[in-house]
């Protein structure tokens, strides 16, 4: 059955990006990347993906960064953009753009995922939607030893979790949280 997570980092004090949307923070940390609640073993997992338009718009700068004439999306299933204006497609990606209400979005994503997860990408906004909607079951999070004071939110809204796993991968604490529902 397919669970939908929202994996991603955060800093100590509950960001996943700094003011100007950058993760600058998060790339100079230490990592195992074959350590615990690793990113290799929960994408195996993951057999459709979403995110919002700034995560979107962030892969694409910095992803393409290299300006290499081979570079190809870097999520092989199908990923929704949830979005409320227009953006340019990858040719060759599978890429929908979907905007409202993200219920019967999610139904075509669990179906396309064929039993496999869909992981919410980022950001916070859009990871607190599904669960808002009752649809996301776990958040996955590696939380770096920085602070940042300000910028985009883990969740920017109350949310009710139990803690599943605990780990340490070098310089991050790792955590899989249950989301509670309400009764």
């Amino acid at each position: 059955m397919s669970r939908t997570c929202y994996y991603t980092a955060t800093t100590l004090d509950g960001f996943i990006a700094d003011e100007q949307h950058s993760l600058d923070w998060l790339f100079t940390r230490n990592q195992d990347h074959a350590g615990p609640l690793n990113y290799a073993d929960f994408s195996a997992g993951v057999g459709a993906l979403a995110m919002g338009s700034t995560t979107y718009e962030w892969v694409l700068e910095h992803e393409r960064a290299a300006e290499r004439a081979d570079w190809t999306w870097p999520y092989e299933r199908p990923s929704w953009v949830f979005t409320t204006r227009e953006l340019a497609a990858v040719p060759g990606a599978d890429l929908r753009f979907a905007s409202g209400d993200v219920a019967p979005v999610h139904a075509e994503m669990v179906e396309a995922a064929g039993g496999k997860d869909v992981w919410i990408v980022g950001g916070g906004d859009l990871a607190g939607q599904f669960a808002d909607a009752g649809l996301l079951d776990e958040v996955i999070v590696y939380i770096a030893p920085v602070t940042l004071g300000a910028g985009a939110p883990l969740l920017p809204r109350r949310q009710e979790l139990r803690l599943e796993e605990l780990h340490r991968n070098g310089d991050f604490a790792c955590a899989r949280y249950a989301v509670v529902r309400a009764p």
